[in-house]
């Protein structure tokens, strides 16, 4: 009688791009923002002035194409992010369970709003040549647009939350990444609160670099 072995199973391998996505996502998204932010000097008082201030961005091409690949290539980053966590939540929580669909919508709104911030990229590049006539008063709204929206990270209070939670209640992961996602969805929801949602980019992305905790098996 002849037996075969059968073919080795390979070991299980659980996906991790997608937690490298969200902490490339904190870094760059913290840094680049802060990087590509500065078309103008805050002390000048030009906000009060917008024909200076129209005059003052002209020379903000590269800054704002650069703001505007950042903006992009975040999204990408983070609709992985997104897509990956909502995965990971769904393996370890009670089926039916909203919490990996919470979480996967806190990121899906944050990348929305860097989405349509980067359109006033496109709005401001084409202002710039000076041969081009246009209202300063326009232009001025632009800017603003431009260092408020890709800043609206609130979004992820519902993701660090949803987390927490998944973490102290079902065990769905690690207490590290709970206890942080807690913190972070605290200071995510303070922001909220206050005329400075724009703050929210710093837990927001403190909390998205917390993500190598994901790294860690859980049964």
């Amino acid at each position: 009688m002849t037996t075969h072995a059968l073919p080795a199973v390979p070991p299980r391998v659980r996906p991790r791009a997608w937690v490298w996505c969200g902490i490339a996502a904190g870094v760059l998204g913290l840094g680049g923002l802060l990087a590509t932010g500065n078309l103008y000097d805050p002390a000048a008082g030009l906000l009060s002035d917008n024909a200076r201030l129209l005059e003052a961005v002209r020379g903000s091409a590269t800054l704002i194409l650069a703001h505007q690949v950042l903006c992009a290539a975040l999204v990408g980053l983070l609709v992985v992010f997104g897509t990956g966590l909502e995965g990971r939540l769904r393996q370890t929580l009670p089926a039916g369970s909203l919490l990996p669909g919470i979480a996967a919508a806190g990121v899906g709104l944050t990348a929305v709003a860097l989405l349509v911030g980067a359109g006033y990229d496109t709005d401001l590049w084409w202002a710039l040549p000076p041969e081009v006539a246009l209202d300063p008063d326009a232009v001025s709204g632009y800017v603003v647009f431009y260092n408020t929206i890709p800043w609206l990270w609130g979004g992820l209070a519902l993701s660090a939350g949803a987390t927490a939670v998944a973490g102290l209640r079902h065990g769905a992961v690690g207490r590290p990444t709970a206890w942080w996602g807690a913190a972070c969805a605290t200071l995510l929801v303070a922001t909220q609160l206050a005329p400075a949602q724009y703050a929210a980019v710093l837990p927001g992305a403190l909390w998205l670099m917390g993500a190598f905790t994901f790294l860690r098996a859980r049964p």
